[in-house]
């Protein structure tokens, strides 16, 4: 009995060290995503827009529309974003409803707090250099502590599944939209710069988030098998390939999964992994080229 009530304690003492673990990675994620947040908001106001150079995605609809209108940018941010975060709910899930939905209103409101700031610089080429090196920085981030800013992205992502383009053609096609009309707000050298700053962006976001390729191939070798894939398949929607495997030194044989994720439901897999089985052995590489239909969701039930 004594050795029961020992054993009972032990397990409630992982119990409580993984909760413990949990939270401390849930409010470093949080911790980054504002940190990215400010740094996003900071590159628009003092650097971007007060030299007439827009982002990319909604938030240079919403730019376009503060302009045009006269209406704070804050309120545009958060109104053409709500039906996205709606969407991104339903396809990758509650965790990321709630940081994205955290991210964006953070953002919104430093926005509105760091309007009245005087701009750094004047200098058209400094402004789009250092608003797009800040800006990028600051996107990356949010996206790779599993949030997003935009909800551009998201549709990038559904309409990607259904035909050959990829996430960032997608995003490129809508920007050129954009970009096209900023044209005809604040003239063809602004549209050009702003384009510039894109491609800056683009690149530093690819740098930090660890890419911004469509799909990433998940390898992951585990005792706990069933408990990943079922976790897989009911909060992700992705269908999961089943292998044995054998090692020279591991006894009893391994399983082996195999998964092919988009980068935003990289950071719920990581906390799926995290919470069946911490001993996992996981491999994640980027896909240049996919033939078929892998990557496609199954419906949830």
């Amino acid at each position: 009995m004594f050795l029961g009530i020992i054993r009972i304690g032990d397990g409630m003492a992982k119990v409580k060290n993984k909760i413990l673990r949990n939270v401390i990675g849930e409010l470093i994620s949080f911790s980054f995503i504002a940190v990215g947040c400010v740094m996003a908001a900071a590159a628009l106001e003092i650097f971007l827009i007060p030299n007439s150079i827009i982002d990319g995605g909604l938030t240079g609809v919403s730019i376009i529309l503060s302009k045009v209108t006269a209406l704070p940018l804050s309120m545009f941010i958060i109104c053409l974003n709500i039906p996205f975060l709606l969407i991104g709910y339903d396809q990758m899930g509650k965790r990321f409803l709630v940081k994205a939905g955290f991210a964006m209103i953070l953002f919104a409101y430093l926005l509105s707090l760091f309007e009245g700031m005087t701009d750094v610089t004047d200098d058209i080429i400094l402004a789009t250099i250092y608003g797009g090196l800040l800006l990028g920085i600051g996107v990356g981030l949010v996206i790779k502590f599993g949030a997003c800013l935009d909800g551009t992205e998201i549709v990038a992502i559904l309409v990607s599944k259904r035909n050959s383009l990829s996430v960032g053609q997608v995003v490129l096609f809508f920007n050129i939209f954009i970009y096209g009309s900023a044209i005809f707000v604040f003239g063809p050298d602004r549209a050009l710069y702003s384009l510039l700053t894109y491609f800056i962006t683009f690149k530093l976001i690819d740098m930090v988030s660890e890419g911004m390729d469509q799909a990433k191939a998940v390898t992951i070798i585990t005792d706990k098998s069933e408990d990943i894939s079922e976790a897989i398949l009911k909060r992700l929607g992705r269908n999961v390939t089943i292998m044995n495997g054998n090692g020279m030194m591991s006894h009893p044989d391994k399983i082996i999964l195999y998964v092919v994720i988009t980068r935003l439901e990289l950071p719920e897999l990581r906390s799926i992994i995290k919470e069946a089985d911490v001993n996992s052995f996981v491999t994640v590489t980027d896909i240049s080229e996919m033939i078929g239909n892998h990557i496609k969701k199954i419906p949830k039930k």
